[in-house]
């Protein structure tokens, strides 16, 4: 790849994830590197794409949300890397304002770990998503090092999950596991299936086509030798009878009945 085009899916990257204007106020650290950007970009993708026939969720990265009892905007507010909310208008938003969205909270949350935020995710945010949004799903994910931890509010308080066999857990919020795959977290449905992307998705409908092209291909040439082999068994019966006529007729020649032999 060029520099050029490495710029370019930067640029790309950059401009597919939604990020709170700047004009408003936040203490959330931007992203650290571009393997979080590339996780929180999988994740929105991948979710939006298995989910493209609905439109009654919102799905966001880095997105400021604002939750002010006294509804200001200059207090009391997070930017989540990767969260989503069920039973809400699909639309485009700056940011997610809870007093203008009935009241409604985050019903999963992802926090993608780095050095500097690693504490806070696991102390003062898990305290926030289970005691103030009561998010019935939280989980954080550490890219570098493959940590990787997910809960499930019960009686108001957090209980970590158990992973399967596959070492993935169930959210019950998303209805799909989360596991670890190529060093970054994927959706997998209740049936253990990788939710694609929709450039793999392209990829594996190519692939399929292009494997039932030379299925039928096989097939037409599987048929095509069959017929040139019982083309071959007509051609050499035809050549044995006509050596036999010409056997019995030298025989007749000869006085000799071909019968009777």
């Amino acid at each position: 790849m060029t520099l050029t085009q490495e710029k370019g899916t930067s640029q790309d990257l950059t401009e597919r994830v939604i990020f709170p204007p700047g004009d408003l106020y936040s203490d959330e650290p931007p992203l650290e590197t571009e393997l979080h950007l590339r996780q929180i970009i999988l994740l929105l993708n991948c979710l939006e794409w298995l989910w493209r026939d609905k439109n009654d969720f919102y799905v966001a990265g880095n997105l400021t949300i604002y939750y002010s009892d006294r509804k200001r905007k200059n207090e009391n507010f997070r930017g989540p890397d990767f969260f989503v909310v069920l039973d809400t208008e699909q639309k485009t938003r700056k940011s997610w304002v809870v007093w203008e969205e009935e009241g409604k909270y985050p019903n999963f949350i992802l926090e993608i770990l780095s050095d500097s935020t690693a504490k806070i995710d696991r102390g003062l945010k898990k305290k926030l998503y289970q005691d103030t949004f009561r998010t019935p799903d939280y989980f954080w994910f550490d890219p570098y090092t493959g940590e990787f931890t997910g809960f499930h509010l019960v009686d108001g308080k957090y209980e970590p999950l158990e992973a399967n066999e596959q070492s993935q857990l169930w959210s019950q919020q998303l209805g799909l596991y989360l596991g670890i795959e190529g060093g970054l977290l994927r959706f997998f449905t209740e049936e253990g299936e990788l939710v694609p992307t929709p450039e793999e998705d392209a990829q594996s409908e190519r692939q399929q086509k292009e494997s039932e092209r030379q299925q039928k291909e096989s097939e037409r040439q599987q048929k095509e030798l069959a017929q040139q082999q019982k083309e071959s068994e007509r051609q050499q019966k035809e050549i044995a009878q006509q050596k036999a006529e010409r056997l019995a007729a030298k025989l007749r020649e000869l006085n000799i009945d071909p019968d009777t032999i």
